[in-house]
């Protein structure tokens, strides 16, 4: 991988990845089926993932909802039908584009960094289908393909590593947390008591 396009792929995961929640709900309460969002979200990461260059992006959360209300709005152009309620909350989608403050370009950069050293230290099978998968692309099947695994594989190891980064960050731990460690093979689970 070309320095230019590791710092890509670095910029989706720290900036952009994290607003997808919010672009899930938006298309949910558009009343989109889930494999139609799912089709949504996956190629607005290949078209950012494609850029040749993310240095004019000056808001990663307003361009992600915009290129995914352009994905919408097209496929809206090639439906016969369509419901008022995703008329209207193509309207209300949050797209704002104030440049942010330099306070919130340095915690960018710090939650940047922390992403990606969250992404490094996914285990080996669970860090490739993770890149893989939720930044470059891939679809499941091929990812399967290429790695010999199943694609229920590939969807849990996904999930588990969004389960990992996310856990590590909402506790504002490091990778290095010991009780956020997937268990490996053969240990056996360890009950949290909150």
């Amino acid at each position: 991988m070309t320095p230019e396009r590791a710092r890509r792929v670095a910029w989706v995961a720290s900036s952009i990845m994290r607003h997808e929640p919010a672009v899930r709900a938006w298309l949910a309460r558009s009343r989109f089926p889930p494999d139609q969002i799912d089709d949504f979200i996956q190629e607005a990461y290949c078209k950012l993932s494609g850029l040749a260059s993310v240095d004019h992006i000056l808001r990663p959360d307003s361009y992600f909802f915009q290129v995914v209300r352009s994905l919408v709005a097209d496929k809206i152009r090639q439906s016969r039908i369509v419901s008022i309620e995703t008329v209207t909350e193509i309207d209300l989608l949050p797209v704002s584009l104030d440049e942010p403050s330099p306070e919130r370009i340095v915690s960018a950069r710090r939650e940047l960094a922390e992403v990606l050293r969250l992404i490094a230290a996914l285990p080996g099978r669970c860090r490739k289908v993770f890149e893989l998968r939720k930044i470059e692309g891939v679809s499941q099947k091929d990812i399967a393909a290429r790695l010999g695994i199943t694609e229920t594989m590939v969807e849990n190891d996904v999930v588990k590593g969004m389960r990992i980064i996310s856990a590590t960050l909402r506790k504002g731990g490091g990778a290095a947390n010991s009780s956020l460690r997937p268990r490996g093979h053969g240990e056996p689970r360890i009950r949290r008591r909150d």
